[in-house]
């Protein structure tokens, strides 16, 4: 077993990038349920940011209840340390990654050990190094639970209705916005493994990358607007979200579905004039979808770009990337 402190990534008060400090505290110890993992790499997320800019609501409105200092991240790869009471299916040594405690906002993974509910983990590939796999969870689990299966019954926080993952298939013509980035390279990779047509848009320094994932047509947004180009779509995923999603509405088909990842803002008289749906959730860990995945990513179906990899000490620069934004794949902190 390690000693009684570690080093973590701490948040004490709320701002920017500079607020994240690199702390001495103790290891945690797993509950019941929960094992101790080593980390090995850890996936930098918007919520991170979020967090430490100031978060006090879930979607929905829910308040977060948590008290400074804190320790931010989700998403995790390492190896079994420890396993507490009733923890199953996992033993000292193996090695795991995983979405922890998401959308609690309590995952705790920016640190050399973090507890993590067996329901939060799977088997890392083998044939995937823990940076790849840490930037695999939450952007990897959002495509699926929008485009494969949703995979619980929680309400979302977004709408009344519960999402449905539209079909995906040889018949399907589906635009990734924001294909560049974390969920949307893995959404796109996820629509090729349904055969589906994909249309990816990003700015131009991202084709050739787009492109070499199976994109089959690319849209360069800096130079052309997606929506006067894409006409007759059965499927948009907006990664990007915010005011301007509602102008996809058209690119669609009758009977097509716009699925936005972040915050939309919509015309409903619009979608049902023109005989669309707008669909959406909110990502949940789920240990046995991650698994699924973690059998595509073995295999080499689908992949995780890596953007940029920072020393957990050096969150802060991690942070100032993520800011930069056209982030290309996944933002990764390494543990030594």
């Amino acid at each position: 077993m390690p000693t009684d402190t570690m080093r973590a990534v701490r948040i004490h008060e709320h701002g920017g990038p500079e607020v994240l400090r690199y702390d001495e505290v103790p290891i945690p110890e797993p509950q019941p349920g929960e094992v101790l993992v080593r980390v090995h790499a850890v996936g930098v997320n918007p919520p991170d940011w979020y967090l430490r800019q100031g978060l006090s609501k879930r979607p929905g409105n829910a308040k977060l209840n948590y008290e400074l200092p804190l320790i931010p991240g989700t998403d995790v790869s390492g190896v079994v340390e420890a396993v507490g009471a009733d923890a199953e299916g996992f033993s000292v040594g193996d090695e795991v990654f995983g979405l922890l405690r998401f959308p609690s906002f309590d995952g705790r993974a920016y640190a050399e050990y973090v507890t993590a509910p067996v329901s939060d983990l799977a088997h890392k590939p083998a044939g995937v190094d823990h940076a790849h796999a840490a930037g695999a969870p939450m952007a990897g689990l959002t495509a699926w639970q929008f485009l494969i299966d949703l995979g619980h019954d929680h309400p979302s926080p977004f709408q009344a209705a519960k999402h449905r993952p539209a079909p995906l298939d040889a018949d399907t013509t589906m635009l990734v916005n924001g294909a560049a980035g974390g969920v949307g390279h893995i959404a796109l990779q996820l629509a090729k493994w349904k055969d589906a047509r994909v249309i990816a848009v990003a700015s131009g320094t991202h084709e050739a990358f787009l492109r070499e994932l199976g994109a089959d047509e690319f849209i360069d947004y800096t130079v052309s607007r997606p929506d006067e180009l894409a006409h007759g779509l059965d499927l948009v995923l907006d990664t990007v979200g915010g005011p301007h999603s509602k102008r996809f509405l058209r690119t669609l088909k009758r009977g097509g579905s716009l699925s936005p990842v972040f915050f939309g803002d919509f015309d409903e008289e619009e979608a049902a004039r023109l005989g669309v749906t707008i669909s959406t959730t909110q990502v949940r860990s789920n240990g046995a979808q991650l698994a699924e995945l973690g059998r595509l990513l073995d295999a080499g179906t689908v992949r995780v770009a890596i953007d940029s990899t920072f020393a957990l000490a050096d969150a802060r620069l991690a942070h100032e990337r993520a800011a930069r934004g056209h982030i290309q794949g996944k933002i990764i902190l390494t543990v030594a």
